[in-house]
């Protein structure tokens, strides 16, 4: 049987991956690995940055690559068989990728490579992976090591559990509802929803737990009943108040005391200390001192937001006493009012390939390079396949999956298929590869697909990433692209890229009205950018609120207790819209227990400062159109984008903006200056 997985001659063979092929292909990456790891840990092997890569860093990343692929697949076509197959083979991968990270000799073999016969890449890819081994239990011993990886086995498993009930408990509700419940929702979401029942052979319109279906409702639609319905089957998804075989109340407390265990193993005194250490943030205290500070500065404005909402749902809507449900709602028609528009009007003129045509104008534009249409095997007709050049030299490769469908997990994100690397092995240059998947809804009726001006910003988000990856000079693979870059670091690209859906100058290349053709009026786009801080006091404390949680619970949160307390004591500290008790935010925190954010989730807040004041210097250079400047996105690129992981993200900053970050672009970006 030729196996798909083992295929590394050119691009992934996603649509000949069946469940069948991941066993029988993890076995023989695996074996190789093993032998691979056996040979340049052997007595007579050189301690010699090139000869380890050669042997070892080959086997690695085909294993990661096949990994990769296999992972990607149970994220955007899971299937019960395919889901099997994978948590199949997730304890042997996980077992080996922690066995090699905390391997003594192997460690030895790094300790006793001389940093001064490195390369300044290599150097930093040598210094990083001494800081990994430590971090992953490579000066461990005895009954200690094992203990580490039985723990790192386990919390594999249960990240994977979270994820999976999470997915499942979203799949699992449907509302079918009567054409009279939908006043207010938008036609585009209520064809949808017809068709969506229609080919299930059902009346009515169905409604799901899924962004397109669900938040349109809840902005739009008038029946509070509906709303109601809706909201509580969305917060309490995977928890004790829904299905109890979804329920992710054990998984969550479970995870965090291996977390805890993980990090006293390694001597310190709490998972936050463990996590800081690969991080811009010198401490978790340091942290917790900026998402405090910050808090105290969008407190004010946060309040008169909601001051503002209860005054408007009382006068106009009616709505004396708002509920959960009914925020959103409120936000929207008090948006309307005082902004002549509504995101619906604006949807209108963001069909699908015109914002994506707008989005490689200012990537080309900027950075010097080429988008073009490319082929490429794929998981699903809907995704599209593109190369980068630049005089007419291939520079990387990616996939777009833009649209929600059941068995997709929900969010956005950017992932690496493969990364630029000068390949030991065989000298080539290997070019990067990336998935940039979103979940937005589709066309209807032979029409476009409309996204919202927030679907626009969550593309150019993940393209942010997705360049990160793509557009690095650097040929060493561990410092290549977004790898090494430290985690608090790594959301500035993308968030950077955000501003750029609020330029008049970009934004008129990627709008035309789905019925006419005609460009976004400048008259409404000004009401967009008058209504862009709307309620950024409400925005950034939501923020700090997931951040602050976060935090606490890896650092100050017994992990015997029930952690619902623990949400509570931040929300009364930081939220001025208190969720009712029924909430189960935590219960698919993803980013947290299934995602790589553990500790972590302030990096949103802190990238925000960093990108912030990186689009600063592209307001200050910007040319009287309006339109960026090309050298100012030659010197970013070249800082940021392109030294990826090769040296600290405080360096590639300083390279760029000649200091350190502050605080003052994003108080005034956001209209809390």
């Amino acid at each position: 049987m030729s196996n798909p997985l083992l295929d590394f001659k050119d691009l992934p063979l996603f649509d000949q991956v069946r469940p069948e092929h991941v066993a029988p292909a993890m076995d023989e990456l695996l074996g190789q690995a093993d032998q691979a790891l056996a040979a340049v840990t052997a007595p007579d092997f050189p301690a010699d940055w090139n000869a380890i890569a050669k042997v070892l860093d080959v086997a690695t990343e085909r294993l990661g690559r096949a990994w990769g692929m296999v992972g990607h697949l149970n994220a955007v076509a899971d299937t019960p068989e395919l889901r099997a197959a994978y948590n199949e083979a997730l304890p042997r991968v996980t077992e080996f990728w922690t066995r090699l990270g905390a391997d003594e000799k192997l460690y030895a073999k790094y300790k006793a490579i001389a940093p001064a016969k490195l390369t300044p890449e290599q150097r930093q890819a040598h210094k990083n992976a001494l800081r990994n081994f430590t971090l992953s239990g490579a000066e461990l011993t005895g009954a200690a090591k094992e203990r580490f990886a039985q723990i790192q086995e386990r919390q594999a498993e249960l990240s994977q559990k979270f994820s999976e009930n999470a997915l499942d408990a979203t799949d699992a509700f449907a509302y079918y509802a009567a054409p009279e419940e939908l006043d207010g929702v938008p036609p585009d979401v209520v064809q949808a929803a017809r068709a969506a029942a229609e080919a299930e052979g059902k009346p009515g319109y169905k409604l799901t737990l899924k962004m397109p279906s669900y938040l349109p409702v809840m902005q739009f639609g008038h029946n509070r009943t509906l709303r109601e319905r809706l909201y509580r089957a969305y917060v309490t998804r995977a928890s004790d108040q829904g299905d109890p075989q979804f329920d992710n109340s054990a998984l969550v407390r479970e995870i965090l005391a291996l977390r805890q265990e993980e990090a006293r193993l390694l001597g310190y005194r709490n998972f936050a200390e463990v996590s800081v250490v690969p991080k811009m943030a010198d401490s978790p205290e340091q942290v917790v001192r900026f998402l405090r500070d910050l808090a105290n500065r969008a407190r004010p404005y946060a309040l008169k937001d909601v001051e503002d909402m209860r005054r408007f749902a009382a006068d106009q809507l009616g709505i004396a006493d708002p509920q959960a449900w009914d925020w959103s709602y409120i936000a929207e028609k008090l948006k309307e009012e005082r902004y002549s528009f509504s995101e619906q009007e604006v949807k209108q003129y963001f069909t699908a390939p015109k914002v994506l045509a707008g989005l490689f104008k200012i990537v080309e534009t900027l950075f010097e390079v080429e988008i073009r249409k490319d082929y490429a095997p794929a998981w699903n007709p809907g995704v599209e396949f593109y190369r980068i050049e630049r005089g007419g030299e291939l520079v990387g490769q990616f996939y777009l999956d833009p649209s929600a469908r059941t068995g997709k997990r929900g969010g956005a994100w950017m992932d690496d298929v493969r990364a630029r690397w000068l390949r030991p092995d065989d000298g080539r240059l290997q070019t990067p590869i990336a998935h940039l998947v979103c979940n937005f809804a589709e066309g209807v009726d032979g029409k476009p697909a409309l996204l919202t001006h927030d679907d626009v910003i969550t593309l150019f988000h993940e393209s942010g990433h997705g360049l990160h990856h793509m557009l690095t000079r650097v040929n060493e693979r561990d410092v290549s692209g977004i790898s090494g870059v430290e985690w608090d670091a790594v959301e500035l690209p993308s968030q950077f890229m955000e501003n750029f859906c609020w330029e008049w100058g970009v934004l008129k290349h990627m709008t035309a009205h789905v019925e006419t053709g005609e460009p976004l009026p400048r008259e409404l786009f000004d009401k967009m950018i008058a209504a862009k801080n709307f309620q950024s006091g409400l925005a950034t404390l939501r923020q700090i609120e997931f951040a602050l949680f976060d935090m606490l619970l890896h650092s100050e949160h017994d992990p015997a207790a029930d952690f619902m307390p623990l949400l509570q004591q931040v929300r009364n500290e930081v939220s001025v819209l208190q969720p009712p008790p029924f909430n189960r935010m935590a219960h698919t925190f993803s980013h947290i227990f299934a995602g790589g954010y553990a500790a972590g989730y302030y990096s949103y807040k802190w990238a925000e400062v960093l990108s912030a004041d990186a689009y600063a210097a592209f307001e200050e250079t910007a040319g009287d159109d309006g339109m960026p400047s090309v050298q100012t996105g030659r010197k970013y690129r070249q800082a940021i984008l392109e030294a990826g992981g090769s040296r600290p993200a405080m360096d590639s900053f300083k390279a760029f903006r000649g200091r350190e970050p502050t605080l003052d672009a994003l108080l005034r970006h956001q209209g809390m200056a």
